[in-house]
């Protein structure tokens, strides 16, 4: 995967194994990435199509569309577009993915979530951050 981050951290890998006394690895599950654009576009983990395909009909997938508070206020239609994959099977989050302002921001804190296994129980557990696009991820139902 051609991202600076994903170098550094083999970098940090490689020299933590040569020089540090500590074997590690590079895990290349659930990397987040994010398209730089207006509005911009980011994704944690498996793409719906991904998750059908390793789990069949055991996926469930969570969508809301909206128009954030920053934009309600004073008129402008710009949307936001989310989107969580879940294994029906396990609960586990196995991918998130979000179109809209500060897209990038928010699937790093999501990232975070899906690498450490969290359940869609999880997520509807955790109380969100009123008024802000983030809590969409949460309050999904």
């Amino acid at each position: 995967i051609n991202l600076t981050p994903v170098a550094i951290n083999e970098g940090r890998a490689l020299a933590d194994t040569v020089f540090g006394n500590k074997s590690r690895t590079m895990s290349y599950e659930n990397i987040p990435t994010a398209i730089f654009t207006t509005p911009e576009a980011a994704t944690v983990g498996m793409t719906e199509a991904e998750a059908r395909e390793k789990y069949g009909d055991a996926v469930k997938v969570y969508r809301s569309r909206f128009r954030g508070m920053y934009y309600t206020l004073p008129g402008k239609d710009e949307k936001t577009m989310m989107k969580l994959v879940v294994d029906q099977n396990t609960d586990k989050v196995v991918g998130a993915h979000m179109v809209g302002s500060s897209a990038a921001e928010i699937i790093q804190g999501v990232a975070i979530a899906v690498k450490m296994g969290a359940t869609k129980a999880n997520f509807d557990a955790t109380v969100g951050i009123h008024p802000s696009s983030a809590e969409e991820f949460v309050t999904m139902r």
